[in-house]
């Protein structure tokens, strides 16, 4: 039986079908105006071994997420534990809205997994949320400076685009330093927040659970307080190199298919589109971000071989964590039906051994 706090999860999740079907319609969308006759001529001229790197630095992604992860728990989750974690959050990613970005829903199987207490793995994911949204922020002024210079927004995009951006930019900075402050120094704001959203009907059982889950996140925000700046340092750390792995996959598919890539432009073309689907409504941004793909990057390369650049990063960057995350649902069914329970919600109350 499902329990309350988890249905209020579950509630967030869509059918695996919608994103894929949305992702594969814009897909075919983009194919049919792209793909030119000599699709498969300019296709023989890649450089198969730099795309070779790809699936390499998608690992090398995850294992900086679990190992970002694993830190931030300090030693309460085991190396393989952080990754199946990483996977997880990346899964739950894809199925659920760009807004979301699974973070809600990832903790309940953490908690599950790890055998950890849910605020402990909800304080972990929080903090590594705010982190993400630190380097966003960073981020949206790397681009704004950048497009001083470069011309990041496409013409097709025109000046209302730039100016969206901009807004768009500014409105994340300041979500980001309220984000900040209401978790390492008015916690409190957090939980009566939570507090009103559970006092919906639709979520008045849960509301017990989910405000116990509050108060191990108001002990970990009081440890997190107490970090030296090196802590912080190497999160952040851990944080940026995870994303440039993001950016550089796309980079390396777009340079294997174009040797004339302007690489500096790329990545900052990859910086833009990845801001851009953060507030995408679609599970995964599937739909829109294969637009985007198309509009911001594809002028930087042969019109015949945006198609199959775009199908090779949904492949690697979307639908192999399809595959994983298959593969993690088996194997907690297969861990359920051994008889590994979730942390009795007594745990919850636990005190807390380090920043979660």
């Amino acid at each position: 039986m499902v329990k309350p706090a988890e249905s209020a999860f579950h509630a967030r999740i869509v059918p695996l079908w919608l994103p894929v079907t949305l992702s594969l319609v814009v897909l075919s969308i983009v194919a049919y105006f792209t793909v030119e006759p000599t699709t498969l001529v300019d296709l023989r001229r890649t450089r198969w071994g730099l795309l070779a790197l790809a699936p390499v630095v998608l690992s090398l992604r995850v294992a900086l997420g679990a190992w970002r992860l694993l830190y931030f728990s300090r030693d309460q989750l085991r190396f393989a534990g952080a990754i199946r974690a990483q996977l997880a959050w990346d899964f739950f990613s894809i199925i659920t809205p760009s807004t979301v970005g699974g973070g809600p829903v990832a903790p309940a199987y953490i908690a599950r997994d790890s055998r950890i207490a849910v605020g402990d793995a909800t304080a972990l994911i929080l903090f590594a949320i705010l982190l993400d949204q630190i380097w966003f922020s960073i981020s949206i002024v790397i681009v704004i400076i950048s497009s001083l210079h470069v011309n990041l927004i496409p013409d097709s995009l025109g000046t209302i685009g730039t100016i969206t951006f901009v807004l768009y930019g500014a409105g994340y900075m300041l979500w980001t330093l309220l984000f900040a402050y209401a978790t390492f120094f008015r916690p409190q704001l957090l939980a009566a927040v939570i507090a009103r959203i559970f006092s919906l009907p639709v979520l008045r059982r849960a509301k017990g659970r989910a405000l116990r889950v509050m108060v191990n996140l108001l002990n970990r925000a009081r440890v997190l307080r107490h970090q030296p700046a090196l802590f912080y340092v190497k999160g952040l750390l851990l944080t940026v190199l995870g994303w440039l792995c993001r950016y550089g996959l796309i980079v390396i598919i777009l340079a294997s298919m174009h040797t004339e890539l302007d690489y500096l432009l790329a990545t900052l073309r990859t910086v833009t589109m990845m801001l851009g689907a953060l507030v995408l409504p679609t599970p995964g941004g599937a739909g829109g971000v294969e637009a985007l793909f198309a509009l911001i990057l594809g002028p930087m390369m042969p019109q015949s071989v945006v198609a199959p650049a775009l199908l090779i990063w949904r492949l690697l960057a979307y639908y192999a964590f399809l595959v994983a995350g298959a593969f993690l649902t088996a194997h907690q069914v297969i861990r359920n039906a051994s008889g590994a329970n979730v942390p009795a919600a007594a745990n919850l109350n636990q005190s807390a051994s380090g920043p979660a």
